[in-house]
This record gives structure tokens, sequence and C-alpha cells, in this order.
């Protein structure tokens, strides 16, 4: 991330807090959408996922499980939900070959776990979440914005996580 790209920490000591970080950001998101989520094996993409899912209204009793050997669920939701694994895909073309590219910026909201090395691809024009942990071990996700409606998103979100403090 450099200085001039808007961005954003939040700590996430407990599943409470990814919760509350997945309705901030599930409440500003509209249809097309993107938004790419890395973090290494259990860093919690999927449970974030579902948080997001939860608010953008698909309902309780539909499993929001990570799509690993599916590649793609896609979800009912308020917006349709595209919920994406490209840890598999060895290529462009292999995304391609998805329709992934056809619904960013049009008609689904677009979550995509394992997608930064095709971000050129999906149009880069979104939120990036890296989820980690710092040296004490706490967990946190790192937002960056991606193009301008990534900025809007990050502002949307930072108000959002500031009015539930």
């Amino acid at each position: 991330m450099d200085a001039a790209t808007p961005h954003l920490r939040v700590p996430l000591p407990t599943r409470r807090a990814t919760r509350r970080l997945g309705a901030a950001l599930g409440g500003a998101l509209a249809s097309g959408d993107l938004v790419v989520l890395e973090g290494g094996l259990g860093a919690g993409k999927t449970f974030l996922v579902r948080a997001i899912a939860r608010t953008l209204g698909v309902e309780a009793h539909i499993p929001v499980t990570s799509p690993t050997f599916a590649l793609v669920h896609e979800l009912p939701a308020r917006a349709l939900l595209v919920h994406a694994d490209l840890y598999r895909l060895r290529s462009v073309d292999e995304l391609l070959e998805l329709g992934l590219v056809d619904r960013v910026g049009h008609d689904a909201v677009v979550l995509v776990e394992w997608g930064e090395r095709f971000l050129h691809a999906l149009g880069r024009d979104g939120v990036l979440v890296r989820l980690g942990a710092d040296a004490a071990g706490v967990r946190n996700a790192e937002l960056e914005a991606l193009g301008a409606r990534g900025a809007t998103l990050l502002v949307a979100v930072r108000e959002a996580l500031a009015k539930r403090r």
C-alpha cells in the first residue's frame, strides 16, 4: 500500500469484531462491487464472507461455505452475491472461463477469496482485504481501496465502524 492509497486497519480480536466488519462492509456494497480477500488458510476469509452475506440478506438457513472445489457459489440476497475461491486457478484464462470478470461492475456483488493475483483481470475497482495477525497474534484486517469505488466503500466502512463503537 502506498501512502496515497486509502486504507483502513481494523483489529479483529474476536469473532464479533469480524462480524462487525462484515456488517459495515456488507452495508456499503451494491451490485457491481468487488471485494477481494487474502490471507493464509484459516485466516477468516470465509467467516468474513459469511458476515457480509448475512448483511446483504442471505438467509440464515442458506449455508455460506468456501467454494474451494466448486470455485463459485451464487447466493440469493438483496443483490445477487457471487462468492468465488481462486486458490486453485493457474491462469487468467481459467478466470475468464468462470465468468467472474463479466459480473464485476454489473449484476452482482462479487466476493473473491485468493484473488489478489487476478486484480488486473477483475478490474481493480473495489476493496482488497488482507486478513492476518500482528506480532502479538491479534488478528486484523487491512482494507485497501482499489479505484474510486473502493475509496467510497472505505469511507462508508470507516463511518459505519465508528458508529458501532
